[in-house]
């Protein structure tokens, strides 16, 4: 806020986060690493391998100096060798640096296709943050998937929430994440959040979880009129890390917007 000439206006107790880890740890203890994938051979056929593989395409897409494209016909039919090439290549990326990248990913990809897939991992992860809007919570922000689950949570109940902040969002993905939203995208066109006035999206232009960078035109009302804020930014080297996103200017101007809003109407009445 300091960076954006609004210190002052949101103070440590105004803040609260909404926790849902726990959801993905929904089995015993003793077997809990069971359902943990330790290498790229564990990754579930379907929608596990078809994330990672599209990552790699983004990535390749983003930087092609560092990434080699996948062949055309290795992205259609998944194999081990493959879904091990896109691991290696998406290891050369910007978007996974660190000893520890590979495991970070994998652990991911099967966080994703659980809370996509798994009714009742959804349902637990989106009242988490729905337990924490409160009657005077003014903007939500989410992160990674994170933001898929705000998203969806303000659709189902917005309360009184101003606005939405998405960071590194992988709403945009098609097939794989954005048609498999809920509610369901109908004829190409993303449900708008009840009641929400503004809508700011920021990614990294190397960033592949955020693989399309312009959502606008996914969710922006009809009548012309665009709605979502996109907006792309420099992590650096950390191009997905949560820490670059909250102290990059443009969030904190974007935060400082909505909280400023008064008696805007929300998009989704016009």
């Amino acid at each position: 806020m300091e960076r954006t000439g609004a210190e002052g206006l949101l103070s440590p107790e105004d803040v609260d986060i909404a926790f849902y880890g726990d959801a993905f740890r929904a089995v015993p203890r003793q077997t809990r690493g069971a359902d943990e994938p330790r290498r790229v051979a564990d990754l579930d056929e379907g929608l596990e391998q078809d994330l990672l593989l599209a990552l790699w395409e983004a990535a390749a897409t983003a930087e092609p100096d560092r990434v080699a494209a996948p062949a055309a016909e290795g992205t259609r039919a998944p194999t081990p060798l493959t879904v091990q090439r896109a691991m290696n290549a998406l290891l050369r990326s910007r978007c996974m640096p660190g000893a520890v990248a590979e495991r970070f990913l994998l652990g991911t990809l099967r966080q994703v296709r659980r809370y996509l897939e798994d009714d009742a991992v959804r349902r637990h992860a989106r009242n988490a943050v729905a337990s924490r809007i409160g009657p005077d919570t003014a903007v939500v922000v989410g992160h990674s998937l994170g933001s898929v689950v705000a998203y969806e949570a303000l659709c189902a109940d917005p309360g009184n929430v101003r606005a939405l902040v998405t960071l590194g969002s992988p709403l945009g993905m098609p097939k794989l994440v954005f048609d498999r939203l809920d509610p369901a995208p109908v004829d190409g066109r993303g449900a708008w959040p009840k009641g929400v006035r503004s809508w700011t999206n920021l990614c990294d232009g190397h960033d592949v979880v955020a693989s399309v960078k312009r959502i606008g035109p996914l969710f922006d009302v009809p009548g012309g009129w665009r709605a979502v804020d996109d907006r792309v930014v420099d992590n650096g080297w950390k191009v997905h890390d949560l820490g670059r996103h909250l102290t990059d200017a443009s969030t904190g101007q974007a935060m400082v917007s909505a909280l400023r809003l008064t008696d805007v109407p929300s998009p989704g009445t016009r």
